[in-house]
Order: structure tokens, then C-alpha cells, then sequence
């Protein structure tokens, strides 16, 4: 199936309002929450964070995740490794263009958004992950949501939405 759909993330904000004294991983899993309760019944399969690994420069680990496990460690060739390396979002319409470097950790999934998080200085900490079962279940105006909550979280410095950039696949 095919989808188009608008989702309203507004009412996320006040959900996911910043908490003093909140640790990353707290905020991880509360931005999770709320996607997952959010969208799961709008064809949201799974929602995740990876993570550098430190002790594999070419790999990244599973971090906070709803709602279920997924593959960790996977590579950087795939689309989570690609938002971590250019610092960009990526939105996949169609995981089948990726070929093999489409790392499939639920073979029904047919569409991916990956969203890079930022330290203030830039470098780029870890990816937002979100699948879908459905082909083109993700567009550019989800990409630009899910970046905005990772900042409004605090789990993101503050970038601007051009200089992050969304590659759309």
C-alpha cells in the first residue's frame, strides 16, 4: 500500500517539551514514546535511535527503541550510516532503490526516515530511525517534523533546516 498521509506532529510539542535534568537516553525513549503512540496505527512499523559505536568506528549500535528489537550492530552503508555521515535526512520512499546496501532488519518494512541529531558543535551524535511497511509512507515535511522534535527535545542543537538538508530517495 502506498501513502501520502499529512501527519500532524503539533501535538507532540507539548509532550516533548525539554525536562531539566532529563538524561539523553531519557529523552530518547520519550521521543520514541511519543512517535510510537503517535503513528503506530498511521503506518509507523518501528522507531529507533543508533548510535555510534565507540569501540567500532564503522559500525552503530541499537539505542532507545519502539516496539520491538532490531539488527545491532549494522554497518554504515546502509540509510541509518548515511544520515550519520552526511549529516543529512534521508527519507526512502521505496527501500528497494537502496539494492543491497538496504540493511533489512524487518523484511516487510518498504520505507525509512533517517534524521541526524546534533551536539552543539555539529558532529553528529546518533540517528532517528523510523520505518514503515508502506511505500512512500514518509515525505520531506515528516523529515522536517522529526528534526524539529529532536531539537524541541533537546536531543539536537540547534541546526538550521537547510543547512541539514533531506535527501529524498
Amino acid at each position: 500500500m502506498q501513502h501520502s498521509l499529512r501527519r500532524d506532529y503539533r501535538p507532540l510539542l507539548d509532550r516533548l517539551a525539554p525536562r531539566p535534568g532529563e538524561s539523553r537516553h531519557q529523552a530518547m525513549s520519550r521521543l520514541c514514546d511519543a512517535l510510537w503512540d503517535a503513528f503506530a496505527s498511521q503506518g509507523l512499523s518501528w522507531v529507533g535511535f543508533y548510535l555510534p559505536d565507540p569501540a567500532d568506528p564503522s559500525a552503530l549500535l541499537l539505542g532507545p527503541r519502539r516496539d520491538k528489537p532490531a539488527c545491532s550492530p549494522i554497518g554504515l552503508h546502509g540509510v541509518c550510516g548515511r544520515g550519520l555521515t552526511t549529516r543529512r535526512a534521508v527519507v526512502v520512499r521505496d527501500v528497494a532503490v537502496m539494492g543491497p546496501s538496504y540493511i533489512a532488519c524487518d523484511p516487510r518494512d518498504r520505507s525509512e526516515l533517517v534524521a541526524p541529531c546534533f551536539n552543539p558543535d555539529g558532529s553528529c551524535w546518533g540517528v532517528i530511525d523510523l520505518d514503515s511497511f508502506d511505500l512512500g509512507a514518509f515525505d520531506q515535511a515528516d523529515a522536517l517534523s522529526v528534526l524539529r522534535l529532536a531539537r524541541h527535545t533537546g536531543l539536537s542543537a540547534h541546526q538550521d533546516d537547510a543547512a541539514v538538508g533531506i535527501d529524498l530517495l
